[in-house]
C-alpha cells in the first residue's frame, strides 16, 4: 500500500461539505461514506474525511475546537497552473466557503490563495513554477 493521508475534518452539514469538496474537485467514495461521513478524494494519496462533529468527537476525548474561531492546522493542496489556483477559488466562494480570507500571495514563482470551507478550515491552493521546483528559477529570484 502506498503512503497516503486521510484527513479528518469535523462538519456540521455533512450535505453542505460534502457538496462543497466536490466543487473544488473531490470524488465521493461512496464504499467509507454513510450518514456521518464523506469520503471525499481528492487523489490518489490524498483523502477528506467529512465528519459530522459527533461522530468526530467518538475519536477523541478533547473538545472538537470550531475552525471559524481558532486555527490548528492549515491545509495546503497543489494545483497545477496559476489559472487552476483562481478556478479553485473562485470555486470555493460559490459554495459555500469564502475566498480570499487573507490576501492572496505572489511570489512569482509561487502563488497562494486561501479559502475557507463552510466550516472554516482552511485551505491554502498552491501553484509553484516547476522550473522553480527544479533549482532553475530565473535570476534574482529564490
Amino acid at each position: 500500500m502506498s503512503k497516503m493521508i486521510f484527513i479528518n475534518l469535523p462538519v456540521a452539514d455533512l450535505a453542505a461539505a460534502t457538496s462543497f469538496y466536490a466543487a473544488l474537485g473531490c470524488t465521493k467514495n461512496d464504499q467509507f461514506s454513510d450518514d456521518s461521513s464523506s469520503s471525499m478524494v481528492w487523489s490518489d494519496q490524498i483523502t477528506f474525511q467529512l465528519l459530522t462533529r459527533d461522530y468526530f468527537q467518538t475519536f477523541t476525548s478533547k473538545p472538537v475546537g470550531d475552525a471559524h474561531g481558532s486555527c490548528q492546522v492549515l491545509l495546503a493542496l497543489s494545483a497545477t497552473s496559476r489559472e487552476e489556483v483562481d478556478h479553485l477559488a473562485g470555486t470555493a466562494g460559490g459554495h459555500g466557503g469564502k475566498s480570499d480570507p487573507r490576501p492572496p500571495m505572489d511570489m512569482g514563482f509561487l502563488y497562494n490563495r486561501a479559502v475557507e470551507d463552510p466550516d472554516g478550515h482552511v485551505i491554502e491552493l498552491v501553484w509553484m513554477n516547476p522550473d522553480a521546483v527544479m533549482g532553475e528559477a530565473p535570476e534574482g529570484v529564490a
